[in-house]
């Protein structure tokens, strides 16, 4: 049972990464493309950006119900201090989505379609902004009491680092969602994408390094578990396995590829996942709750394992049916 009480807690950490990731990967390019939307010059323009998503971008947005219920499951504390000291940025990214599911099924429909066009964008940006103020708060630390529970103020999570981390991420969307736009487009709207791309990879660069450079110096805890074998190697090399990516995305975006970019950039994901999963592990809530405090009874911990078991590969094949299927370019939107 002790070594149950140890282990589960790794394995469920991991799964709500896992969790996470694929929700930020397939979801972040449908945000980044709702945010591109807004820069679109007309409505034909938009309508071939919101044809690329119709057909797979609710799927997208089920691995973040899994993971709010994988986590209030597996570590119900964490889940219920996460909620009260980030109420305000959740209910930004809520409503973001309200704003843009709505939209997406009354644009096609309405006559007026500008007012639509507009909800689309903004709901977009509302959620990656909310999104963004969340994961900043949360690297930056949550202030708990002895017992976990939340005892900060509400405006704790509104400072400079998550405004940095925010406006990276929103930058981060847009890079995937423009590469993704490169792959699904063509003519005239591909090579302007290819220029979002572009920009929005040396953007998204330099967000990734202040925070990098930031982390170690302002939060005593991340500096004195960074330096530290062997996490120093390994944090070593994961800048330059970086800077080698970034290359290669601005190299494939140069050459005018078309599946290339978007293939980089996921790997850019997937590298700053490792780092954040890395610096955060065995937190739960960083710097005070672990996984193992926060966790819940090695029994429920068992039985949602293999509930999870059988729904994971259900719908990592739905998605992966989904994107089979409709693979093929985008070449019309919706009448304007």
């Amino acid at each position: 049972m002790e070594t149950l009480t140890y282990f589960l807690p790794q394995v469920w950490f991991g799964i709500l990464a896992l969790f996470l990731f694929l929700y930020v990967m397939l979801d972040g390019f449908d945000l980044g493309v709702g945010i591109l939307s807004l820069t679109s010059s007309d409505d034909e323009r938009r309508g071939i950006l919101m044809t690329s998503l119709s057909n797979i971008w609710d799927a997208n947005e089920t691995w973040l119900v899994l993971m709010a219920g994988g986590l209030f499951g597996a570590f119900p504390l964490a889940y219920g201090t996460i909620l009260s000291a980030l109420y305000i940025p959740i209910l930004l990214m809520v409503f973001g989505f309200i704003f843009r599911a709505v939209a997406f099924e009354f644009r096609e429909q309405a006559r007026r379609k500008f007012f639509w066009n507009v909800a689309f964008g903004a709901g977009s940006f509302t959620a990656a902004l909310g999104q963004g103020f969340a994961l900043g708060a949360v690297l930056k630390g949550i202030t708990v009491d002895e017992t976990g529970h939340f005892v900060g103020g509400t405006w704790d999570w509104l400072n400079w680092q998550s405004i940095l981390v925010a406006l990276t991420l929103i930058q981060g969307y847009v890079l995937i969602g423009s590469t993704y736009l490169v792959w699904k487009t063509e003519g005239e709207l591909q090579e302007t994408h290819y220029k979002t791309a572009k920009l929005a990879a040396w953007t998204t660069l330099v967000g990734a390094v202040l925070i990098t450079i930031g982390t170690p110096i302002f939060y005593e805890s991340a500096r004195a578990k960074l330096f530290q074998p062997p996490l120093i190697y390994i944090f070593a090399v994961i800048p330059v396995v970086g800077i080698l990516l970034i290359w290669q995305l601005v190299t494939s975006l140069k050459r005018k590829q078309e599946r290339a970019p978007f293939v980089w950039t996921i790997l850019l994901f997937v590298l700053t996942f490792i780092g954040l999963s890395l610096v955060v592990f065995p937190y739960i809530i960083p710097p005070q709750l672990t996984i193992y405090e926060a966790s819940a009874d090695p029994s429920s911990l068992v039985i949602m394992l293999i509930f999870i078991g059988f729904l994971i590969p259900v719908m990592l094949f739905y998605n992966l049916y989904s994107y089979v299927v409709f693979r093929g370019k985008v070449t019309g939107g919706y009448e304007s």
